[in-house]
């Protein structure tokens, strides 16, 4: 459904969420403003005190089911108890539920909110290197988490695989459709897919390399302040590689050149918690073009948003095709064209 946050669109689940919003107790001329547009809605509402401010998220239509979004509220709840990741409270609604819905043109829009918590997305400057090493702590405590985990029984996620993002019916939409992509550049992306497909069935999906994971650990779900790094959105979680958790982090970022140091912080401070044996390292280019694949079908699906827009829409796509090319040739973050390919 691409193209649905046209500005009647957004005013109506303005509207609905100042309906709402006294079923979480807060103030009732709580000033209620957009956020951001991605795959959902974020808005924040405004109390007097930070206190009384929360952040609600209208889940786009026909993405996630009601069980799919409690099975996230699930994940992030036993990680707060079980961790010590800092990742915004799910709040109850009045009735002690977590889901609320209302009706909009003959759909069910599904609403969570959560506690507000201070920060700012992390500068892409020198200091995100640092902050890399501390990601990758976070990011080996979120897999040793899953992987010790018992969900409960009606847990409900999606799995980012081959055929879930590439295959018949891909959740974010064919990437052949992107926009402004040429005949030879197909060609080009077609090649990527058959060694995307053979890698990663080499690969296959045994438990220490597959497994519950955020899956969109991008800068935008991250806010630092001071010395404290916080999770949030944990909207896509779902199961796929853990090495995946990687290539979401730098979305939108892959041809920095940056890349290769940040890659160097993050395993750095992933052993500092969990083990990771050098196999898995050594994927860690595939994902990124595996990511970066998804994340080109996803733009042309949502053109519309802010963040498709910031990417460069059809420039992302030809920055798709340069990096397969890279890849296919084994040269993608190779230091012989670190500097002339990636330089700015």
């Amino acid at each position: 459904m691409a193209d649905i946050y046209n500005a009647d669109f957004v005013n109506r689940l303005t509207q609905n969420i100042d309906r709402l919003k006294h079923r979480w107790d807060v103030d009732l001329d709580a000033n209620v403003r957009l956020l951001t547009l991605s795959e959902n809605a974020t808005f924040l509402v405004e109390g007097r005190t930070p206190e009384s401010t929360i952040i609600v998220r209208v889940h786009r239509p026909d993405y996630h089911t009601y069980d799919e979004i409690a099975s996230e509220i699930a994940w992030i709840k036993a990680l707060r108890r079980d961790s010590n990741i800092t990742i915004p409270a799910p709040l109850p609604l009045d009735d002690g539920s977590y889901i609320a819905s209302f009706e909009d043109d003959g759909h069910t829009r599904y609403v969570v909110a959560f506690e507000f918590i201070t920060g700012k997305e992390p500068a892409v400057d020198k200091s995100l290197t640092a902050g890399f090493e501390v990601l990758g702590q976070i990011s080996a405590g979120l897999h040793n988490h899953a992987s010790q985990w018992t969900p409960p029984d009606s847990f409900i996620r999606k799995s980012w695989t081959f055929e879930t993002s590439f295959g018949n019916n891909p959740l974010w939409g064919d990437w052949r459709q992107a926009l402004d992509l040429e005949k030879d550049e197909q060609t080009v992306l077609e090649q990527l897919c058959v060694q995307l497909e053979n890698k990663l069935a080499a690969y296959g999906t045994s438990s220490d390399r597959f497994g519950l994971v955020h899956a969109d650990l991008r800068l935008a779900n991250l806010l630092v302040d001071q010395d404290k790094l916080s999770v949030i959105d944990f909207d896509d979680c779902g199961f796929s590689w853990f090495m995946y958790d990687f290539a979401a982090a730098i979305s939108f970022y892959e041809e920095s050149p940056q890349i290769p140091d940040l890659i160097t912080a993050w395993l750095k401070g992933y052993r500092t918690v969990r083990p990771l044996e050098k196999e898995h390292e050594n994927m860690i280019p595939t994902f990124i073009l595996f990511r970066r694949l998804l994340l080109t079908a996803w733009i042309t699906n949502h053109s519309e948003t802010e963040t498709a827009i910031e990417a460069g829409l059809g420039t992302y796509t030809k920055g798709t095709v340069k990096l397969a090319q890279l890849y296919l040739n084994g040269r993608y973050l190779s230091d012989a064209v670190k500097e002339q390919t990636y330089d700015k």
